[in-house]
C-alpha cells in the first residue's frame, strides 16, 4: 500500500517536471538522460503515457483479489477464505437463508 502511494507521488512529480520542462539532472550538474529529453519534447503523449502506466501499476499494487459480500452488516461470503467467487445460485441461496434467518430472529 505504501509502495502504491509512492507511485502516485512519483507520477505527479514526473508529470510536473514534464509539463514545466524542468530538467533536474542539469540543475544538479548531471548529464540529462535521453528519455527525459524525449518526455519533455513530447509533453502531451508523455503525460498521458505516464498517467496510464502509473495507474495500471497502482492498480496492481493495491489489488488483493478480495471479494467480500455482507448482508445486513454480517459477512456472508469471502473470496479470500473460499478462493472463489460464488455462483449466482449460491449467492441467491445465501441471500434467501439470511432473509429467513433475519425474519425468524425479528419475529
Amino acid at each position: 500500500m505504501q509502495l502504491a502511494q509512492l507511485v502516485v507521488i512519483a507520477k505527479f512529480v514526473i508529470i510536473l517536471i514534464v509539463v514545466a520542462g524542468f530538467n533536474p539532472f542539469t540543475a544538479f550538474g548531471f548529464q540529462s538522460p535521453g528519455v527525459l529529453n524525449w518526455l519533455i519534447s513530447n509533453k502531451i503523449y508523455a503525460c498521458m503515457m505516464i498517467f496510464f502506466l502509473c495507474n495500471a501499476l497502482e492498480g496492481q499494487l493495491i489489488s488483493t483479489g478480495a471479494f467480500e459480500i455482507s448482508f445486513n452488516g454480517v459477512p456472508v461470503w469471502s473470496k479470500i477464505e473460499t478462493g472463489r467467487i460464488p455462483s449466482p445460485a449460491e449467492l441467491f441461496q445465501i441471500i434467501e437463508s439470511n432473509l429467513r434467518f433475519s425474519h425468524v430472529t425479528h419475529s
